[in-house]
């Protein structure tokens, strides 16, 4: 199965911050006329499709190649449509030389110039083996072509649940390289802003396969020296940093959140903060409201917790910054004496449970074709809409969020 690794997965308009030009000039640009512009980073809407994916079919590609720029053509062949979204469709492409497979992203100018800047801002600074690789940008006045590397390995968690075993010293593997990519990140003032499993690819089906970070779309560049703090209330509900929800200025302290969420789910194969009402999840998440008592946890280590305790710390001064999580003894040891315990079982059926509710929940709410955006049985998407700033806005004003009492009450 083949996987983009750059395809967005929400239908809301978000608004990033302004990103700035701190341009690393390794990607070839093919420019085919005057009116091209090239490396402008602007102030964007991002628009995501929650029926983004990529399918496993070969489909007639002969009204795709007609838009493709010849001097596309003339270096690779294209082989699948394996995605669209709502400005674009990403089609799995096989280098004429080298036959190394690639993934071509190809977004109409016209109507989704917005769809592509940012991300593409930020992927042409980077260079990491565990962030997604943009190889070359061929553009047009009609239409843009990002050559990106292709995923094939497959999410992370339906990896775990492919798999017959998974140990703490297995999440550590993981949770390394993701922090590193996040670390590098860091270093060069970008803020992913949107960390969630499903943004997080094995490059190959193989065992000894690196993760990569996905989907820049929301992401926020500074230079050095700048302001570091953001304001732009964007994100992915279960994943979103508490001071993002209280509307304050946040640091890139909200990846080291999600990352402690998404470490959870990884030794759980359960949620921190879940809640089918939006309102009572905010609540959740801005009292840290979330414990170890199932009986999942009973063979996850003390360092494991102590991990995730400091990152899900609703101060964000005191949570761990990227280079603390690396040290931190649990990483630094591979889960030492705990690492070779099977957790494999209680998180494959949480995650199955999980996906299996979220399933039978859409059945009834939706029409029958909803069952194509669900391919990924336990990528645990999001049950909500994108974090919308206005929305925000209005529950603080209400005071629900800040609300003392009982959450069921809601």
């Amino acid at each position: 199965m083949y996987f983009f690794v750059e395809m967005g997965c929400a239908s809301s308009k978000i608004v990033p911050d302004s990103p700035v030009d701190r341009h690393v000039d390794w990607v070839k640009t093919v420019e085919t006329g005057p009116n091209v512009r090239r490396n402008n980073y602007y102030n964007n809407t991002y628009h995501r499709n929650n029926n983004d994916h990529v399918g496993t079919k070969k489909k007639s590609m002969g009204k795709y190649k007609a838009k493709f720029d010849p001097r596309v053509l003339a270096k690779y062949d294209i082989k699948a449509l394996i995605g669209r979204g709502s400005f674009s469709r990403v089609v799995r492409v096989e280098h004429r030389l080298t036959k190394q497979p690639y993934a071509i992203k190809m977004i109409e100018v016209r109507e989704g110039k917005e769809v592509f800047e940012t991300e593409l801002g930020v992927l042409r600074r980077v260079r990491h083996p565990n962030i997604v690789q943009l190889v070359e940008v061929f553009e047009t006045p009609e239409r843009v072509y990002m050559v990106m590397e292709l995923a094939t390995g497959g999410e992370l968690f339906d990896r775990i649940v492919a798999k017959g075993s998974f140990t703490e010293r297995d999440a550590t593997r993981v949770l390394h390289m993701v922090l590193e990519g996040v670390r590098y990140l860091h270093a060069l003032g970008i803020t992913h802003r949107d960390l969630k499993p499903e943004n997080l690819l094995y490059y190959h089906p193989g065992n000894d396969s690196k993760i990569l970070i996905t989907d820049f779309g929301l992401a926020s560049t500074r230079k050095a020296g700048d302001e570091m703090t953001m304001k732009t209330a964007c994100g992915t509900p279960e994943y979103i940093a508490p001071e993002i929800l209280q509307r304050k200025p946040y640091t890139n302290s909200v990846d080291l959140w999600a990352l402690g969420v998404i470490t959870f789910i990884l030794l759980s194969g359960t949620m921190p903060f879940d809640d089918e009402n939006r309102t009572r999840l905010y609540r959740k998440i801005l009292r840290a409201r979330f414990s170890f008592d199932n009986e999942c946890w009973k063979d996850v280590s003390n360092l494991a917790k102590d991990f995730i305790f400091k990152l899900l710390t609703v101060n964000p001064q005191e949570r761990m910054n990227a280079s603390q999580s690396i040290k931190h003894p649990w990483l630094a040891t591979n889960a030492g004496t705990s690492s070779l315990k099977n957790l494999h079982r209680s998180i494959s059926q949480n995650l199955l449970k999980r996906a299996s509710s979220r399933s039978r929940s859409m059945k009834s709410t939706r029409s029958t074709k909803s069952n194509r955006s669900n391919k990924s049985i336990v990528s645990l998407r999001s049950q909500h809409k994108r974090v919308q700033p206005e929305e925000l806005d209005e529950l603080a004003r209400s005071g629900t969020l800040y609300r003392d009492g009982d959450d069921d009450d809601l």
